[in-house]
């Protein structure tokens, strides 16, 4: 363990404090949108009175979906925007806290505009997901931080659900499956230069089947759009 000395532990509790200063200033009025403000209504709305806390994980999504909006980004929760959302469930603020801070769906600090969460759980690093990080690395990303341009946050996570189509990485709400060092590349510079990207497998394969088509059902498989 690493024990600061007194000076530059009183520069890094100082520094703090401007920080959290700063993120009060900017949200510490955040409110919903109109638009955002039915849509928290309707969504209380679904469960039983006394029971309103339910509601917390979506509208904690919601919540970070509009800053995401506001500031170009994938999104974010700063703390005073967690307090607002625990005061319109009437929680404690720690509860929801440790909501935000359980699940990696949100994001506790800035991120870029493309939040990409890499996979390196044993199903994908046994598929390649190496290969992966190194097309990210290639491309100037650098785990745990946003590349200075603001466009690229790169997260290594756990399992997000896809084993069978290993290696794979969520970007924003997308899923990108089958992937190699090229593929990944090629959706790097696909978003760099804001072209389209198609997510899903990006090998020949719908969905989980198997390479090339379906081998079972296959009558049933066809008739599905």
């Amino acid at each position: 363990m690493t024990i600061l000395p007194a000076d530059k532990l009183a520069q890094s509790s100082t520094d703090t404090a401007l920080e959290n200063a700063a993120i009060r200033e900017r949200w510490g009025a955040f409110a919903w949108t109109d638009e955002n403000a039915a849509l928290a209504d309707k969504i209380i709305a679904r469960y039983p009175p006394g029971r309103q806390a339910s509601a917390i994980l979506p509208l904690l999504d919601l919540a970070q979906r509009q800053i995401g909006a506001e500031t170009k980004t994938q999104g974010w929760l700063p703390v005073p925007v967690i307090e607002f959302v625990a005061r319109e469930l009437d929680m404690p603020y720690m509860r929801a806290y440790e909501v935000a801070t359980f699940y990696t769906m949100y994001n506790l600090v800035p991120v870029g505009r493309y939040h990409v969460q890499l996979c390196g759980t044993t199903p994908c690093m046994l598929r390649g997901s190496d290969d992966v990080m190194a097309a990210c690395r290639n491309k100037g990303l650098v785990k745990g931080k946003t590349t200075p341009d603001g466009l690229f946050t790169l997260t290594e996570v756990e399992c997000l659900g896809a084993c069978a189509n290993a290696p794979m990485v969520q970007i924003n709400d997308d899923n990108f499956e089958d992937l190699d060092y090229d593929s990944m590349t090629a959706i790097l510079e696909a978003l760099s230069n804001d072209e389209p990207v198609t997510p899903g497998p990006q090998i020949d394969r719908r969905a989980s089947c198997p390479e090339g088509g379906p081998t079972t059902l296959v009558e049933m498989a066809e008739g599905v759009e």
